[in-house]
């Protein structure tokens, strides 16, 4: 059997679902990103003084042990940045394990059943935090979140089954989009929403029950409005003159032009920089120019904004593998550049080279590893990818900041830039045109 195409009736209703569905995931999810610097503090006064035994002060004092092994000062400033760190470290792990799992989960038992349990995951990650007045309840939720979260890989797998070769590169540029957007307006209204207190023993309750109700709406909206997209759920019976050939019980091979291996490692390596250049930007604007965290926050809401604009009218008539190659370009003489800067300015146009990076190159890779899948395999494969580059974040942002502490700012990014043309050379001499995907030119 093979999979009847999808009507351009459908195909829009079913993509306007994923668009509406991971919108409001994703800023439900960046509710949180402002939040931590003062969350963390609230639950450190809280508990520190009064218990030196608690969860919370032991991970601190791992942390500054690790802090004062540096032989330059770190100030006190950065104790929270560090353990907000942890967490975003600790959230990645649990997402690179989780995500082939919910992948090859999706591949067998429905797109659609996959995300509804991904969503129950969600929700119960969310009231944890409505209901988190200790730390302890606090790293249960993003336990619990970094588990179930598989919303982003399934919301890419479901455009790719609705997808022919023609419109991948411009479908995944759509979800791509819906980081932009979210990560431009998400973290600003979970910053007012943290303004307004209702609940004493927890004053983020606001913000966490407005993102409750957004994770709510959500999944209601997918269980009453989203079909399944899994191809062999659409599946039509072969004629004699188009039935696939079948051997020992085998579907033919598929045939790649890329290996899922490569693209994965690509994905990975990329990461690792990227994120480890990200986690340092605060450090680094506040030693240069003394950014506080709105300044920063308006940096970034910058760096969104620019890369949304590219997502919606660049990248989406690009090829994949074009739009990774300028993106990394683009990344490896923004590391050079925030390694030598001097002024502001400088700052601003290093952002502006990052925010043609976040518009490109994991977008790209995604619609290259999507193009290597076969459509029986397509979630496993793309869980697989998404973990690698989960775990690249794990680990980039820990490497990253040691050697920004130990060895200074212009080794740091000397280095992070010379990965990065390490990165260059992959994407240039290993990455291939899929031939099936030329169409798109």
């Amino acid at each position: 059997m093979s999979a009847a195409p999808v009507s351009p009736a459908k195909r829009k209703r079913i993509l306007r679902v994923i668009f509406i569905s991971l919108l409001l995931d994703l800023i439900s999810f960046t509710f949180i990103l402002p939040l931590f610097p003062k969350l963390l503090e609230f639950y450190r006064n809280l508990e520190a003084p009064n218990d030196s035994s608690s969860l919370l002060n032991r991970i601190l004092t791992g942390l500054n042990t690790y802090k004062q092994s540096f032989s330059r000062p770190i100030s006190d400033r950065y104790d929270i940045v560090l353990l907000g760190g942890a967490l975003g470290s600790l959230f990645s792990f649990l997402q690179a394990i989780a995500s082939p799992i919910i992948g090859t989960l999706s591949d067998k038992y429905g797109r659609r059943t996959a995300l509804l349990w991904s969503m129950a995951g969600n929700i119960a990650s969310v009231a944890l935090w409505v209901a988190a007045t200790d730390f302890r309840t606090f790293l249960a939720s993003r336990v619990v979140g970094g588990l179930s979260e598989g919303n982003v890989q399934l919301a890419t797998a479901m455009a790719a089954d609705v997808s022919d070769d023609k419109q991948r590169g411009a479908t995944m540029a759509l979800v791509g989009a819906c980081f932009s957007v979210a990560f431009t307006f998400g973290p600003a209204l979970g910053a007012a929403l943290a303004n307004i207190e209702t609940v004493v023993a927890n004053p983020f309750a606001t913000a966490a029950g407005f993102s409750l109700f957004l994770i709510v709406v959500e999944t209601t909206y997918l269980y009453f409005c989203l079909p399944e997209t899994l191809p062999s759920s659409r599946a039509r019976p072969a004629t004699n003159g188009s039935a696939l050939k079948i051997k020992d019980g085998q579907l033919p091979k598929h045939h790649r032009t890329n290996s899922h291996m490569l693209l994965n490692f690509t994905h990975f390596i990329f990461i690792l920089f990227f994120s480890g250049m990200e986690f340092s930007l605060p450090f680094m604007t506040y030693d240069l120019f003394a950014y506080t965290s709105s300044q920063s926050g308006r940096l970034l809401g910058f760096m969104g904004l620019i890369a949304a604009i590219l997502q919606g009218s660049v990248t989406r008539k690009l090829h994949p593998l074009r739009v990774v190659q300028i993106g990394v370009v683009a990344c490896a003489a923004s590391f050079f550049m925030l390694g030598r800067l001097t002024t502001e300015t400088g700052l601003w146009a290093a952002a502006s080279l990052l925010a043609i990076t976040t518009a490109t190159v994991v977008t790209g890779l995604n619609s290259l590893s999507s193009f290597e899948a076969a459509e029986s395999e397509r979630g496993g494969k793309l869980g697989n990818h998404r973990s690698w580059g989960q775990m690249g974040r794990t680990c980039g942002p820990l490497l990253f900041c040691t050697l920004y502490w130990w060895a200074g700012r212009d080794v740091a990014y000397a280095i992070g830039g010379a990965g990065m043309l390490g990165v260059c050379a992959v994407v240039f001499g290993g990455l291939k045109v899929p031939p099936k995907s030329l169409s798109q030119k």
